[in-house]
């Protein structure tokens, strides 16, 4: 059994899926910062500025910065309702409609009469959005609060943005929790690029696709034809006589996790094959696949559920 996103039709497409402008409380025009990531390879930025009334409830229009091997998706970050900790809820939209009806979300702060984190997150999928559950870490978001977000297509498990500033990146403590409660859920790997610091070119998706066009990347991601990277490549993932064998660029470790503490490691030196035994999570009813590489960058593929294949 090979995973769809190496089986299906088309190639690779390189995009990040979370940035911000000067529309928002981003440094750059968005112009700029569309050059900047063409000019650095990616194939597609989606442009996500902040969804509120301070910035005039921006949408930014980025289809006049597409070329012929550079495209770009339309989205926004969304904010409404209290989290457990009082604080509004950050939603990544990426594939919203331009006319995506506003919120009533005039700031960063909670008010009355306003929608649900897992409302307004449900709009956006019901609109046609690819949904993620936004810096878990970075925002102290409970489990509560994450297995609210029944319509969420993903979770960012590495927000670049949130590692080089304040050093919490991570989501997977909130994506495992999900998964082993049965939640199909993907991964995705973003910037979050303010380009006040360091926080671009630094966590990224891999999206399978027949074209380089928003509807096929969209389609892509909703469907899981994608993985996640800082750097390593995923070539192949398959489940081959109780084996997942994967192959990749050159890497020092592979691991393999699952429910609960089911996990092990393969480690060598340029490996761009590894094999790992799957006695080990024979109680598991899923697992995700990591590689890292000699630099300790790596690349995370969506989740594997046994039952599937």
């Amino acid at each position: 059994m090979t995973l769809a996103a190496f089986t299906n039709p088309g190639r690779f497409w390189r995009g990040n899926l979370h940035t911000h402008s000067d529309r928002s409380d981003g440094v750059l025009p968005p112009e700029e910062v569309c050059r900047r990531y063409h000019a650095e390879g990616y194939d597609f930025l989606a442009l996500t500025d902040h969804f509120v009334g301070l910035y005039d409830y921006p949408i930014t229009d980025t289809t006049g910065y597409r070329r012929d091997e550079f495209t770009t998706i339309l989205g926004a970050e969304l904010h409404s309702g209290a989290m457990e900790n009082g604080e509004i809820w950050h939603v990544l939209a990426v594939g919203l409609p331009r006319d995506f009806a506003r919120p009533n979300a005039p700031h960063f702060f909670t008010v009355e009469d306003q929608e649900t984190g897992p409302e307004i997150a449900a709009r956006a999928r019901a609109a046609g959005a690819f949904v993620a559950i936004a810096h878990p870490q970075w925002s102290g978001m409970t489990l509560n609060d994450a297995r609210s977000i029944t319509e969420a297509h993903a979770v960012e498990i590495y927000n670049h943005g949130c590692a080089v500033e304040c050093d919490r990146p991570d989501g997977f403590h909130t994506l495992d929790l999900l998964l082993s409660e049965g939640r199909r859920l993907t991964l995705c790997a973003t910037d979050d690029a303010h380009f006040a610091g360091p926080d671009f070119f630094g966590g990224w998706v891999m999206v399978k696709a027949s074209e380089n066009s928003p509807e096929a990347l969209l389609s892509a991601l909703t469907s899981g034809a994608f993985y996640s990277s800082q750097g390593p490549e995923l070539h192949d993932i398959r489940i081959e006589d109780e084996n997942v064998l994967v192959e990749s660029t050159a890497v020092s470790t592979l691991v393999v996790a699952g429910q609960g503490s089911a996990a092990g490691a393969v480690h060598g030196a340029s490996m761009t094959r590894a094999r790992m035994p799957l006695d080990r999570f024979a109680a598991s009813p899923w697992i995700r696949v990591t590689v890292v590489d000699a630099a300790g960058r790596r690349a995370w593929a969506n989740p594997i559920w046994f039952e599937e294949l």
